[in-house]
């Protein structure tokens, strides 16, 4: 008999474990839903679009803010606003961490104002962890970037811990195996590491967390470098001095973050490797030419970020304030 050039079949426990992940990730996505709180709250997504509007016209880095709130807070142990929680005599929470204390503050205003407004409209009904993921979308769009359409129905995180989250959020000065092999355990792949890497399109980076690479990354620009070397050069006395992560339109939602690392023009040790590393450019080189692909993948993973480790059910609660457990 001529051997079959079909694969074995599983073991029968495998396909049981497939299917019990399977259900349970349906089932996890079946208490989701985009009009969650049609009912609960009508006039939820109103009270967002809002309070948003009114804290990035009063503050504009509210925006870069908040995406890298939502994503110090999903990636470590899912989306659940642990890292909203303050800590207490007898607890450090997870926004005391080390890699979280350069977390601005107008993000965590902004949850907080949210907060206040649905609990006046609409008692007990909208999770913080929710309230974060529409924040940081809608802040997107308005600087220019894509629509997506975001999930609810989280709960909130009874813990947080910053012992919890010791290793689980990428660092500046990472190379990139090891940010590969870190959204890797996530289940992310390069390509949407890659994407959602676009976020430094906003925002800014303070200058302790790369003054140490400037004289010895050749990648950089020539010219970049001197500049940076003057903006930064008081930074030892004065640790707010920042810099903006694309200096093109650092206030625009576009691909002008990919187009500026093939001129050496990346702030980061992290960005320079993203164009370096054979693994990652041929996405840089991908998203530089076409802002549509990027706006499309960035809305993809972006959305799978916001679903990665909630909780629902009773597994959480809907915390009365964003900062302390009920």
């Amino acid at each position: 008999m001529a051997p079959s050039s079909l694969p074995p079949a599983p073991p029968s426990s495998m396909v049981i474990v497939l299917f019990l992940l399977s259900s349970s990730a349906l089932l996890c996505e079946s208490k989701l839903s985009f009009d969650y709180y049609s009912k609960t709250c009508p006039s939820f997504n109103k009270i967002m679009q809002e309070t948003v509007t009114n804290k990035q016209i009063t503050s504009p880095t509210t925006a870069a803010g908040a995406l890298r709130l939502l994503f110090h807070d999903c990636l470590p142990n899912g989306c659940d606003g642990s890292i909203l929680i303050s800590s207490t005599a007898f607890n450090k929470a997870e926004r005391d961490a080390d890699i979280n204390l350069s977390l601005p503050g107008d993000p965590f205003d902004l949850i907080v104002r949210a907060k206040t407004a649905l609990e006046l409209a609409c008692p007990n009904s909208v999770s913080c962890s929710d309230i974060l993921a529409v924040a940081a979308r809608d802040l997107v769009t308005m600087l220019g970037g894509p629509y997506f359409k975001v999930y609810l129905g989280r709960k909130d995180s009874r813990l947080s811990s910053a012992s919890s989250i010791e290793g689980k959020l990428p660092k500046p000065s990472m190379g990139m195996s090891q940010l590969i092999n870190l959204f890797a355990s996530s289940g992310f792949t390069v390509q949407e590491m890659v994407a959602l890497s676009g976020a430094h399109t906003i925002g800014f980076s303070h200058c302790k967390e790369f003054s140490s690479n400037i004289g010895n990354d050749t990648h950089y620009n020539p010219r970049f470098a001197q500049a940076l070397k003057q903006a930064c050069a008081d930074y030892p006395k004065n640790p707010t001095l920042s810099v903006f992560n694309d200096i093109m339109t650092p206030n625009k939602f576009d691909n002008l973050y990919y187009q500026n690392l093939p001129k050496g023009l990346g702030l980061l040790e992290s960005d320079h490797g993203l164009y370096n590393d054979p693994r990652t450019r041929p996405f840089v080189e991908l998203y530089a030419k076409d802002q549509n692909k990027f706006f499309q993948d960035f809305a993809k993973a972006m959305q799978k970020l916001s679903v990665y480790g909630i909780k629902t059910g009773r597994r959480g609660e809907i915390r009365r304030r964003c900062d302390a457990v009920n």
